[in-house]
């Protein structure tokens, strides 16, 4: 269903050929990473998926063990992300967000906020068959007020679906988040989770647009003043996810990079997730929003196998 990825079925493909370039490379004193690279970058996940297969009918070895073993840090991180399923990719990125001491609000709100309705059907299915529990019940656990209200509204993926716009509900909409907000003393949260969490994509557009003709601002800058915390980049990120997808990302890689520190995590979730997805188009908009190439901000934020792998993800330069 998606052509712009980086990462596509790679051909002429052989399994088996490739399980026993990885063991060769992993075998022995030293580790060969150029050859580990070069071939996980470069096949898609469903092909990774069957050279784990011929890897253990070959070596009666388990793959990703072996890469854990082998190698390090997050060059090690980034080569075992590939190997994950693309359909667990979500469902277990959520369950590490989720376990243990402390919650990655982050993560809850980048997948959450981007994925399609069908899409986060599907995470939740997963959840429940990988992890025997209830995402809901396990996010409901974790996170409190409002926050957790947008979440809940997000994970039941009912969305409008995009069937021609109602120009007399885009102005009452507009209305309704213009009285919320700007018009309010104190905001009424409510009525943003509301629209923002079940209206249509293309309906969303619209209000987007008649709320700056009514009120003067963007809707992001409402947000901006009304909100605060973990709720005000939830509301941000979905906003931003219904004007564009692929700019939402652009612009979360680019932040993962810029400044001092390098964001890893994000960098490595985003990149892995969108390989086969969009990221041809994430390229493009980070090119036109950063004045720069996401290709040269890897290069630049990042060194040795670790950067080989991911400017192999990138595909190419934009400059």
């Amino acid at each position: 269903q998606y052509t712009r990825g980086t990462v596509t079925a790679f051909a002429p493909f052989d399994a088996r050929a490739d399980a026993e370039g990885l063991r060769k490379a992993m075998k022995g004193l030293g580790t060969d990473e150029e050859t580990v690279l070069t071939i996980l970058t470069t096949r898609n996940n469903a092909q990774r998926q069957e050279i784990a297969s011929a890897f253990k009918t070959l070596f009666g070895r388990d793959l990703v063990d072996d890469l854990k073993s082998e190698l390090t840090g997050k060059f090690e991180t980034l080569m075992v992300s590939l190997m994950r399923p693309a359909y667990i990719f979500d469902a277990h990125a959520l369950k590490h967000a989720i376990k243990g001491a402390g919650t990655n609000e982050k993560v809850l709100t980048e997948i959450l906020a981007s994925r399609t309705p069908a899409e986060v059907q599907n995470i939740k299915q997963v959840y429940q068959q990988e992890y025997e529990a209830d995402l809901e019940d396990k996010i409901t656990g974790e996170t409190s007020g409002h926050f957790q209200r947008l979440l809940v509204v997000l994970l039941q993926a009912n969305r409008d679906p995009d069937v021609g716009v109602d120009e007399a509900l885009v102005e009452q909409d507009a209305q309704v988040l213009f009285r919320a907000g700007e018009l309010k003393w104190g905001t009424d949260e409510e009525k943003f989770i509301t629209i923002l969490g079940t209206r249509s994509v293309s309906h969303l557009r619209r209000v987007f647009d008649k709320y700056m003709t009514i009120s003067g601002f963007q809707i992001e800058e409402t947000i901006d003043r009304e909100t605060s915390g973990d709720l005000e980049k939830l509301l941000l990120a979905v906003v931003k996810c219904i004007r564009s997808v692929p700019a939402y990302f652009a612009e979360t890689l680019y932040y993962s990079m810029k400044g001092a520190g390098t964001d890893d995590d994000t960098l490595i979730r985003v990149m892995v997730s969108r390989s086969e997805v969009d990221l041809l188009d994430i390229r493009r908009e980070f090119r036109k929003n950063f004045a720069k190439s996401l290709y040269q901000m890897i290069q630049k934020d990042t060194s040795g196998d670790y950067r080989k792998a991911l400017l192999l993800l990138c595909g190419g330069d934009d400059d």
